[in-house]
């Protein structure tokens, strides 16, 4: 899978940088043809371009038909036509068996002639308009998940800029001062996708070009999205949604720039698609590294090759020589993995438990994960190096379970805070049942009355069953003390045996970690 993504991505560097230096509009929509059959690995890629008649067959890559390679598609024809009158991608697994299309026998016997089963188109939009399709086929059948359509969908955005730029500069000459500044635009920010820019140095870019203030923003007005990629003004700012095809990322905004000619608001809205691309290209990277670190923490609990994880781990960024505190959450493994990720840490998947290995000297970090998953945490730590952290996962896993059969949801705690009773818990128990079955006589009884016997009992205990300073911090008179007492012996019977008293002290303790 990551070998995969780091093709694609180079693939869609190589297209950037291929379109950014063409003028020629044939050889663009060959480069774009072609660089779509790679990007998706099919038998086959095409485009068609619209005019007023249709949709017809522009250039084809991997084709063999004549046939195929003629046919022209009325408006709503076929998938084709279907994408071009819905400017919206649409895709098949098996054409024939569709019924979603209007077939027509011309299209229908050219696709024969082709032997395609699998199609996948996007459109081509400028502002609101569909100048073609960009198709990626097969022929034998095959679903084109999620991930290839946004893939397909940010190169034909791109790939209509590029077509757009190398169509005007066909026709207008060189001393256009308003293509010239797109020309300057394009390269610019092309030169940054290059280079692995990020959002931030595409808005600063555009707010040079633009003479005015350019933010990247993580939502956008209803209205800007309905827009579908056209910039529109909202109380002196000109926003645009940010598409990778149908799937909203974002938006750019500009401001101070009440009045935008066309060709100011051509290059805002192409730094748009520019900064969809990058948005893209970092969630692609994101998803593959995010990937290797849940891997890694497999591996690491799974004991294999410490020497070998070491040096694995340190090319996402992470040094297992340093100290990590080990955690064990019943939270949400992509939140997890986000915090993971910010933070220079590991974060994975263990049966029903998620893990996470944070660099940190101190266990006090348990209770900041255990806020930002909104879950119960168990830690333990700081260790260092793949086995310690082996180690320390089977010990916060067990202080997991000893704070769920507490009761204690989204807290957080090492075994050293809970003391003995984690040693107890650290596998299943009923605490509720084990409390109630030594002190149930004496709890009902303060229900009942309003009494304080389980206080008094606290208290005695913790002066170490000296009737003197338990009746000093009570602020009783000892015969006091000592009526409370006789009258828990009435309840639980001989209690104060060492083994009794042990069972007593334990459940107090419980009935007190349980709040």
């Amino acid at each position: 899978m990551t070998r995969r993504r780091e093709a694609e991505l180079a693939a869609l560097f190589e297209t950037a940088s291929e379109l950014a230096g063409m003028r020629d509009p044939d050889a663009v929509l060959r480069s774009i043809v072609r660089r779509a059959r790679t990007l998706l690995g099919t038998d086959l890629s095409y485009l068609t371009m619209n005019d007023p008649a249709g949709t017809y067959m522009r250039v084809t890559d991997g084709s063999v038909s004549p046939l195929f390679q003629k046919v022209r598609l009325g408006l709503g024809e076929g998938l084709g036509g279907l994408v071009a009158q819905t400017a919206s991608p649409y895709a098949t697994s098996d054409y024939f068996a569709d019924a979603r299309f209007n077939h027509t026998r011309p299209i229908d016997s050219a696709v024969r002639d082709e032997g395609l089963v699998a199609i996948l188109g996007v459109p081509l939009k400028l502002d609101a308009k569909v100048i073609g399709v960009l198709y990626a086929a097969d022929r034998t059948s095959r679903e084109f998940p999620p991930e290839e359509v946004a893939l397909l969908s940010s190169l034909a955005d791109h790939a209509a800029i590029a077509i757009d730029t190398a169509s005007l500069f066909a026709t207008i000459q060189s001393h256009n001062e308003a293509m010239k500044r797109a020309e300057e635009a394009h390269d610019r920010l092309t030169d940054l996708v290059l280079r692995g820019g990020s959002s931030a140095e595409v808005a600063a870019a555009v707010g040079e070009l633009l003479g005015g203030p350019v933010d990247v923003l993580e939502t956008v007005p209803s209205q800007a999205v309905r827009a579908n990629g056209r910039a529109v003004l909202f109380d002196g700012v000109w926003v645009c949604a940010v598409l990778a095809g149908s799937e909203l990322l974002g938006g750019i905004t500009l401001s101070g720039r009440p009045d935008l000619p066309d060709a100011d608001r051509r290059v805002f809205e192409r730094s748009a698609a520019v900064t969809a691309l990058l948005l893209l290209l970092r969630r692609t990277v994101a998803e593959a590294e995010n990937k290797v670190r849940g891997e890694l923490i497999t591996d690491i609990l799974d004991g294999r090759d410490p020497a070998g994880l070491q040096a694995r781990a340190r090319r996402v960024g992470v040094e297992l020589k340093d100290p990590h505190v080990v955690l064990v959450a019943d939270g949400n493994l992509s939140a997890a993995t986000h915090y993971a990720s910010v933070h220079r840490g590991l974060a994975g998947s263990r049966g029903r438990d998620v893990v996470l290995a944070l660099p940190s000297a101190s266990t006090h970090v348990a209770k900041d994960v255990a806020r930002a998953l909104d879950a119960t945490v168990g830690a333990c730590g700081p260790v260092v190096g793949p086995v310690a952290i082996a180690a320390a996962y089977e010990e916060a896993r067990r202080c997991l379970r000893a704070l769920r059969q507490l009761g204690r949801e989204k807290d957080a705690a090492t075994m050293d805070d809970l003391g003995f009773v984690g040693v107890l818990l650290g596998d299943r128990a009923d605490v509720s049942g084990y409390v109630r079955s030594v002190l149930g006589p004496v709890l009902d009884y303060d229900a009942e009355r309003g009494t304080e016997l389980v206080h008094t009992l606290e208290v005695y205990f913790r002066c170490g069953a000296n009737l003197s300073r338990a009746k000093a911090e009570l602020h009783l008179h000892v015969n006091t003390v000592t009526q409370r007492l006789d009258r828990v012996s009435s309840l639980l019977g001989d209690w104060q045996t060492p083994d009794r008293v042990l069972e007593v002290q334990l459940a107090l303790r419980l009935l007190r970690l349980q709040g």
